[in-house]
């Protein structure tokens, strides 16, 4: 029972959360796609689905924000959100618009479960604002612009992801694309 298999859970519990929701993924789903041993996820989620669930949320969280993060450093902000844009379209692609936020899978159905779930979400999504709002803010834009521009980029993608999903289209995805590139340039123009 090494932390290589609870590294494993997370990441695997993280995934499939994408597609089939937080309900819709059991332990033995977890367990499986992991090839972690079945005792195993007890010794390291003694707190049950809902630890596992809140650990695959702030690994999806760190593994998204770092991407932001890393793509905001070269002062270009229209470019960072094509790569964060760039990402989603893969993900979207390569699981035949099967594939969401795991994020945004687990607070949807945070009515249904533990309230710390729920700050985990908001914590994740708080990360990516924060970095999406200093790359914006290194670009020229004011303070105020950069928080509510980087709001909007978040929710954005958000939705646009669903709809692909529901349209089985990048068409939403390249929509936003486009709107987001007008209000960024705008935003951070000197």
């Amino acid at each position: 029972m090494t932390s290589d298999a609870r590294e494993r859970m997370i990441r695997s519990a993280a995934y499939l959360f994408r597609e089939r929701g937080y309900s819709g993924t059991a332990f033995s789903d977890v367990i499986k796609h992991s090839g972690a041993p079945r005792g195993s996820i007890y010794h390291h989620f003694p707190g049950g689905k809902e630890q596992l669930a809140e650990e695959a949320v702030r690994y999806a969280g760190d593994y998204l924000g770092a991407g932001v993060r890393a793509a905001m450093r070269d002062d270009d902000p229209v470019a960072a959100v094509h790569a964060f844009l760039g990402w989603w379209r893969r993900v979207l692609v390569k699981s035949d618009f099967r594939a969401g936020c795991p994020i945004a899978a687990v607070t949807v159905e945070s009515g249904t479960v533990e309230p710390r779930l729920t700050e985990a979400a908001a914590s994740a999504f708080r990360r990516w604002q924060e970095a999406l709002a200093a790359g914006l803010l290194s670009a020229g834009a004011t303070n105020a612009r950069a928080g509510r521009l980087a709001t909007m980029i978040v929710a954005a993608v958000e939705g646009a992801t669903v709809m692909c999903r529901a349209q089985r289209s990048l068409n939403p995805l390249d929509d936003v694309i486009a709107e987001l590139e007008e209000l960024i340039t705008s935003a951070c123009e000197r």
